[in-house]
């Protein structure tokens, strides 16, 4: 299975597809995982807080959503799952933080695909352990 790249609501082209889809793959191995379905979804603010309504019960806007579809366990692990992405937020939050776009975007789709494997954000400690490994692969990405 690879990568497959979507847009909902919003005209985007994902820069350096063939390279980041290999970088992501990479992360997956890298994890010790297989590569089962993943697709990642970009939209806008309005689609990504509908989805954050619906399915989460959260009233706010965020820059990403991952939807779990893995399956089996340990060293079998099959990496599936929906990610969406508001572009909007990204933009947002490069700016922001002043970084570049891809530099945010390539984050945020790291970060989405480490939930896949199994890393949380909701305390501080896994909120650091999280951004660690976003650093570390973000460090292995060549564009």
């Amino acid at each position: 299975m690879d990568i497959q790249y979507h847009t909902e609501d919003i005209d985007f082209t994902l820069p350096f597809q063939e390279a980041i889809s290999e970088w992501l793959l990479s992360v997956i191995r890298d994890e010790g995982y297989l590569t089962g379905e993943l697709n990642y979804i970009f939209c806008s603010d309005t689609s990504l807080l509908a989805y954050n309504q619906q399915f989460l019960q959260h009233d706010t806007l965020t820059d990403v959503i991952t939807f779990d579809y893995c399956t089996g366990s340990g060293p079998q692990k099959r990496i599936s799952g929906d990610i969406f992405i508001s572009i909007d937020r990204i933009r947002e939050n490069a700016q922001s933080l002043q970084l570049g776009f891809v530099e945010e975007l390539t984050r945020i789709m790291v970060h989405g695909l480490l939930h896949l494997c199994g890393y949380k954000d909701k305390t501080k400690a896994a909120k650091r352990e999280m951004t660690q490994k976003e650093d570390f692969y973000l460090a292995l990405l060549l564009l």
